[in-house]
């Protein structure tokens, strides 16, 4: 009997790029991806400039300045690219196609998202015009981490809050307009009972110092730098001020109150975080008034309907579960790529 020979395996690239304030969730959402796509295709990560650290199990190229990066796809000639790196211009994403047999960008929403062939668009845009045929528009993309699923629907098991109710602060990797330091300022006004903390991030390129002495001034404020548990101290809080973004998408997976400010007109025009949603949105955090946040902040915690209500809302919306779907298109684009290959492979670096 003649042996079969197995398929060669199909070789992926990913790049990711910190784009827009989006925070540390593309690096995991890409390294939940790898860890997937790994059990039957070879995976190799490309980190630029502005690329975060890649999965420590997988292999990488280092190409210095994101300029180097058709140079890099000439050489690699992967099976497919799977880019998260913001907004692409039109005529690079052209020269790549030249190269890469199959594209699949994530949340892009610059002239480069015309020319690839899958979008995935998790973040949505506030558009009335619609999107173009190949884009996949849907909430439900979004990737829960095992860990972030652990809480899932924590909020129904969390009594009312008591005498000291807790809020989380978080506003991201870099929180650009120092919105940290904005909203404690604010909070330092309420005279009532309230346990405050507020999460730094890795890119908080502000004075630490700063907040750490307001939070010296006011009773059960903390001011927490990572590494931390995200997932452990939301699980904590009774309201979360965040940015919006992916921040709504992980905290409607938990379903706990949650009020939104946001942080560049980017982040503005995203439709996502809404009351529909369950999310009190306050609009740019640099421009929210004190009354208006303060009683965003004070509504659930006064309000028990109100409070079941937004967690009713958020944990309908049923996030969380995206991984099957952007598989689908993974391998859909490595079964059946868009272009010819060069007939090339990946090079040795991944034997």
């Amino acid at each position: 009997m003649i042996p079969i020979e197995n398929p060669k395996k199909k070789n992926v690239a990913i790049h990711v790029s910190r784009s827009n304030g989006k925070g540390s969730y593309p690096a995991r959402r890409a390294a939940l991806l790898a860890n997937e796509i790994a059990k039957t295709a070879n995976v190799l990560f490309i980190t630029g400039e502005n690329s975060p650290t890649p999965p420590d199990k997988f292999k990488s190229i280092e190409i210095g300045k994101n300029a180097n990066l058709l140079q890099t796809l000439a050489v690699l000639q992967p099976d497919l690219l799977i880019r998260d790196t913001g907004s692409t211009i039109a005529e690079e994403v052209d020269k790549i196609r030249e190269i890469v047999p199959s594209i699949l960008h994530f949340d892009d929403f610059g002239e480069g998202n015309l020319k690839a062939d899958f979008v995935l668009q998790t973040l949505q845009e506030d558009l009335t015009e619609g999107y173009a045929d190949h884009h996949i528009v849907d909430r439900k993309l979004f990737i829960a981490s095992p860990s972030l699923s652990a809480y899932a629907k924590h909020g129904l098991q969390k009594p009312q809050p008591g005498p000291l109710p807790h809020l989380v602060i978080s506003f991201g990797e870099e929180d650009e307009g120092n919105l940290s330091y904005r909203a404690l300022r604010h909070v330092s006004q309420l005279h009532i009972p309230l346990k405050v903390t507020i999460l730094i991030g890795e890119k908080y390129t502000h004075d630490v110092s700063t907040l750490q002495m307001m939070a010296l001034s006011r009773r059960n404020t903390a001011v927490i730098k990572p590494p931390y548990n995200f997932e452990e101290l939301y699980a904590t809080a009774d309201v979360i001020l965040c940015s919006s973004g992916y921040m709504p998408y992980e905290v409607a997976v938990m379903g706990i109150p949650c009020i939104v400010l946001a942080q560049n007109d980017f982040e503005l025009g995203l439709a996502f975080p809404n009351d529909k949603q369950g999310f009190a949105h306050l609009g740019l955090g640099r421009k929210v008034k004190q009354s208006n946040l303060l009683n965003a902040i004070m509504e659930p915690l006064l309000h028990e309907s109100l409070r079941k209500r937004t967690i009713e809302r958020q944990l309908s919306l049923h996030l969380g579960g995206g991984m099957d779907k952007v598989l689908e298109t993974v391998f859909y684009l490595l079964e059946y790529p868009k272009r010819g290959t060069g007939g090339k492979t990946m090079s040795d670096m991944l034997h």
